[in-house]
């Protein structure tokens, strides 16, 4: 019972968080992706035509609803958890009867809840400029959680060896964005060179974001049990990564 508690406590905090800032966390996605549509879908779409027999519109539409909820899930947990490292929250929580488990599943949990939220508002956005096609509808979901997980994972991870807050953006900068655009976001890697094609295969984004264009449009440049498979295996990897670093407190206790 008090293990339920307190991951109730701190998940709701978290939550708490991020809607009592909506327009900060929720209302920015918007607008941005409606750039996004407008430039990359309209202006550019028209000239390019159509992938794979798909609109242009209707085949980047999957991508961009994905990499917000990347970006959000991973930007929710890395910010907030390296926020309570340096105000000295998560010192308190060390020395409570709170296990490991516990702490990352209620930090990880408003991470996801965030990312999915941003990612149904980018959907519902979408809408203006075309009509969502929904091919396999529990692809969609368990693709879209299991991003959702992973990011939040790795933003985790981020805070826990963050030493300011520079560091936070760093990782997002230079690392995030771009293998979310060369994830297979505005083009199918089947377009690249055959080189470019085998580099692009170690880009875990590009099978999470086929997966997902697979669920609306039921086309993916790779094997979707492949991708899902594999982003699985990329969340145990990170979770325990993320306990044993609790557990140690690494980056809390140095």
């Amino acid at each position: 019972m008090n293990t339920l508690i307190a991951l109730y406590t701190i998940s709701h905090k978290e939550i708490h968080r991020f809607l009592r800032i909506w327009p900060q966390t929720l209302l920015p996605p918007a607008i941005s992706t409606s750039l996004y549509f407008l430039i990359f879908g309209k202006l550019i779409g028209d000239r390019v035509g159509s992938i794979n027999g798909v609109g242009y519109m209707d085949y980047i539409v999957p991508g961009v609803i994905l990499m917000s909820v990347i970006s959000h899930a991973y930007s929710n947990v890395a910010s907030s958890f390296y926020a309570a490292k340096f105000q000295s929250h998560v010192e308190e929580l060390l020395v409570a009867p709170v296990s490991s488990w516990v702490i990352l599943v209620g930090y990880v949990s408003a991470g996801v809840l965030r990312g999915l939220m941003v990612g149904s508002v980018v959907a519902i956005i979408s809408l203006f400029f075309t009509e969502l096609q929904v091919y396999n509808l529990t692809i969609i979901l368990v693709t879209a959680f299991f991003t959702a997980i992973l990011f939040s994972l790795a933003g985790f991870i981020n805070a826990i060896f963050a030493n300011n807050f520079d560091d936070i953006a760093l990782i997002p900068n230079f690392i995030l964005t771009p293998l979310n655009y060369l994830g297979g976001v505005f083009y199918s890697v089947s377009m690249l060179p055959e080189i470019w094609q085998h580099i692009s295969l170690a880009n875990p984004i590009l099978y999470m974001i086929n997966s997902f264009r697979y669920g609306f449009l039921g086309i993916s440049d790779i094997s979707v049990e492949l991708a899902l498979g594999r982003v699985l295996g990329f969340i145990v990897l990170l979770t325990l990564i993320c306990l044993n670093l609790l557990q140690k407190g690494t980056g809390i206790r140095d």
